[in-house]
């Protein structure tokens, strides 16, 4: 008996045509074509790379410590999964270094990660791995450590699932945060708050799906391609079709979170979990004519209108802002501080319509920089101090610029990030308020220089 009703079906297979009819990218490419070359890449990774490796740790060939190391290597040259996310790798590394028993760590996970014969098994697994987490999680608390240091249960259906899916491709799905979060918004999901018997519905959905979308289309849907209209609706087709086109990146929003889908919003009720404050920041950030035209009428120029949105975005993410920018002298635009991790943002707002290049007015921002990461080291007991750039996209000559500003200031590191990005940071942040500030969640994606798109982010927190 199928999960979905017949208007769920209806509105799933809407958005399956809409994936289909994607237009071909400059090269010729549909979305589906591109995708069917990402699945055979995926497969030969698993067949080549994944698949004997989790057969040489299940036979005893290697050990924990190895497995771990070498599953993270091959995403880490693969980014075909997201298993780098904090549900991923970052969740392995967790149970690893909580666990005071290694054998018996090891003994656990084997047992967990197996692909399961029948569903009764699949859920089950994830009860009594949720049971041992659970245990090394209390433990770790109770011995003087903080809760938000501790692997989350929620994390467990992704982990165990990747590994099932290498194991057995057209059985068991990968139970991706992004893909939850479309079939919310399409209404084709609710939560039971039980993860053994969401991951079942989570799996049969992609069944009932599968047979739907390939007696209503000219193909034959499997796991994958049920996967890649959701991908479709978290922006991630954009993305792909294009990646160098840079005149596209301000489409590169999550279509449930932006504001080109109005027309879309007038005849179904609003997906989004983001306020229009916020959503409105890609299109604020290519100085579109329309909004320099609205912010004039609302008494204010749309330069600093971006500064106050970019603000607000940071106060939903969860940190204790400052506007400084406009009319205060040489200073960045504002600042963002996670008091309890540490660290504070220092972050300046650039409106471009083709891009932001570094190297225009770094000098500048080094020498502000400079006297107010100073200034925070002095007032502040804090380890790190992050520099942002919030614009529509960047040009490909920051390497230098970057350089130059972390040799010549306190700052820890100097991140680019593409207005979309944000958004969907607090989209994120808004679908999940367990995300924290801290290493394991949000400053691990400041943990590295450079640019930081809607995409990495998706992918990050899945």
């Amino acid at each position: 008996m199928s999960l979905l009703n017949d208007q769920q079906i209806q509105h799933a297979i809407e958005t399956m045509k809409e994936y289909m009819s994607v237009p071909a990218n400059s090269q010729g490419k549909t979305a589906v074509m591109l995708e069917e070359e990402l699945d055979k890449r995926r497969i030969e990774v698993i067949e080549k790379e994944l698949r004997p490796l989790l057969h040489a740790y299940l036979s005893g060939e290697i050990e924990l410590p190895d497995f771990k190391s070498k599953i993270d290597s091959i995403n880490k040259r693969n980014e075909f999964w997201g298993f780098k996310g904090i549900k991923g790798q970052m969740f392995f590394n967790m149970v690893f270094n909580i666990a005071d028993d290694i054998n018996e760590c090891s003994d656990e996970i084997k047992t967990a990660i197996t692909v399961p014969t029948n569903e009764q098994m699949a859920s089950s697994r994830i009860k009594n791995f949720s049971s041992y987490v659970k245990r090394l999680g209390d433990q770790w608390v109770e011995a003087g450590n903080t809760r938000h240091k501790a692997p989350k249960i929620s994390s467990i259906p992704f982990f165990l699932s990747y590994f099932w899916q290498i194991q057995d491709i057209g059985t068991w799905p990968v139970f991706y945060t992004s893909s939850i979060n479309v079939m919310e918004d399409l209404n084709l999901w609710q939560s039971s708050g039980d993860l053994a018997q969401d991951y079942i519905n989570f799996k049969h959905i992609h069944e009932d799906l599968a047979e739907v979308f390939t007696k209503h289309s000219d193909d034959v849907f499997n796991l994958y391609k049920v996967e890649h209209v959701f991908w479709f609706k978290t922006g991630n087709v954009g993305s792909l079709l294009e990646r160098n086109n840079k005149s596209q990146h301000e489409e590169n929003v999550s279509p449930s979170i932006s504001t080109s889908f109005a027309q879309d919003r007038l005849a179904r009720l609003p997906e989004s979990y983001v306020p229009p404050i916020v959503s409105i920041l890609p299109k604020m950030a290519i100085n579109e004519d329309i909004l320099i035209e609205a912010a004039k009428n609302s008494g204010i120029s749309l330069e600093r209108a971006f500064e106050k949105n970019i603000d607000v975005a940071f106060k939903l993410l969860g940190y204790e802002t400052k506007l400084m920018g406009q009319g205060k002298g040489r200073v960045p635009d504002g600042s963002a501080a996670a008091h309890d991790d540490s660290y504070t943002i220092l972050w300046d707002a650039k409106i471009r319509s083709d891009g932001y290049s570094m190297g225009t007015d770094d000098r500048t921002i080094r020498e502000y920089i400079t006297t107010q990461s100073r200034d925070i080291k002095k007032r502040r007991s804090l380890r790190n101090i992050y520099y942002i750039i919030v614009s529509s996209h960047f040009a490909d000559d920051y390497d230098e610029a970057i350089r130059s500003i972390k040799m010549d200031t306190d700052v820890n590191e100097v991140i680019l990030l593409e207005a979309s990005a944000l958004v969907s940071m607090v989209d994120a942040k808004l679908r999940d308020p367990t995300i924290t500030l801290g290493p394991d969640g949000f400053q691990r994606l400041f943990s590295s220089s450079g640019v930081i798109t809607a995409e990495k982010v998706r992918k990050y927190l899945l």
